[in-house]
């Protein structure tokens, strides 16, 4: 997985240098002249993302929860996870396993936690394949003289994905099957836990009221990101309608998740907001800018978890060196080896000399 991320994050910085350096350079500085400060307003408008992610986790969560984990908590968890995949090199799974470390220290089962996690990838990958396939439909609607006939080839090959997926977890008892691969990675030992992971998993999955709730949430957080595009094209002088962000966002979100081998899309995001701009008459500097207002709100809804989860570490990893550095003390000092008792009641270290 690391050598695929390393691959992929190359090429995609590969095409990210090209694709910058066959743009107009002067145009791209004139692009963003006309940004002001009122850019950073899809930085707040992001809490409806992680607000509809945190919803739908704490609902898949819900029978495993108990009251342990909070929506506050639920909430800061799914920033700390969006920030870990979008930032660090780990081929978009590393923020799942800190999401099951995070709730672990909360009381929850490594297991019942994973579980979740793993449903709502599932619901993920169909929750952007249906914003991919409203992009297509809205593009097919906007430029109906262009040929997109490879477009449509992909969403078609594409579909049965998450449902093949969807059926293998739902009844094909996959970790049990794989629990000697899955096992260090998904930090569970025997087949017991991966029978269990696969129970759980089940559980999840048969609950269809619920699931239909979270894609819901799903697809309308991936659907509010558009609100970047359609604001940054404002602020850049070249207003573009709802409809329009729409296909953008669904089309380059499908392109990430596609290529999610590529740390943070590097390249991917970019390429497919030059591609699907063009055939909307938005010119590859526009593109570009837009690609960076993105990246820029990552950093700065990103920066912030990531730091406040590393000091929580440090204090937690610093707690439990400390209750550890007592109770080695305190067995040390009862230890029968290291003290003797005399008859006559009073205590006597014990000495290597005569």
């Amino acid at each position: 997985m690391k050598l695929a991320a390393y691959i992929g994050g190359l090429l995609g910085l590969t095409l990210l240098i090209v694709l910058v350096l066959h743009a107009d350079m002067p145009a791209l500085g004139r692009v963003w002249h006309l940004a002001n400060a009122a850019i950073l307003w899809v930085v707040p408008a992001r809490i409806i993302y992680f607000a509809g992610y945190a919803l739908g986790w704490r609902a898949l969560l819900g029978p495993f929860n108990r009251g342990k984990a909070g929506f506050g908590y639920i909430l800061w968890v799914t920033t700390v996870r969006e920030g870990v995949d979008r930032l660090l090199p780990v081929a978009n799974v590393g923020g799942s396993v800190v999401g099951v470390r995070l709730l672990r220290w909360r009381g929850l089962s490594i297991v019942s936690t994973s579980a979740t996690i793993i449903a709502e990838i599932v619901l993920t990958l169909a929750a952007v394949f249906l914003l991919g396939a409203l992009g297509a439909l809205i593009l097919l609607t906007l430029s109906p003289g262009a040929t997109h006939h490879t477009l449509i080839m992909v969403l078609l090959l594409s579909l049965p994905v998450p449902v093949i997926f969807f059926l293998a977890l739902r009844y094909g008892h996959i970790f049990k099957r794989l629990e000697r691969f899955l096992g260090p990675l998904l930090g569970l030992s025997g087949a017991d836990a991966a029978a269990k992971l696969d129970a759980d998993l089940q559980n999840c999955l048969r609950r269809v009221p619920t699931l239909l709730c979270v894609e819901t949430l799903e697809f309308l957080a991936l659907a509010s990101a558009a609100f970047e595009i359609w604001w940054g094209l404002r602020l850049f002088d070249h207003p573009v309608s709802v409809p329009a962000a729409i296909m953008l966002e669904g089309l380059s979100q499908a392109a990430r998740h596609l290529a999610f081998v590529v740390p943070a899309g590097l390249g991917v995001q970019e390429g497919a907001l030059v591609l699907f701009g063009h055939a909307i008459g938005i010119s590859t500097e526009l593109s570009l800018a837009i690609s960076a207002v993105k990246r820029t709100r990552e950093i700065l809804c990103g920066l912030p978890p990531l730091l406040s989860w590393q000091w929580l570490e440090g204090r937690h990893l610093r707690r439990s060196g400390t209750l550890g550095d007592h109770a080695r003390t305190t067995r040390g000092r009862n230890h029968p080896s290291r003290s003797r008792t005399a008859p006559g009641g009073s205590d006597h270290p014990e000495t290597d000399g005569p």
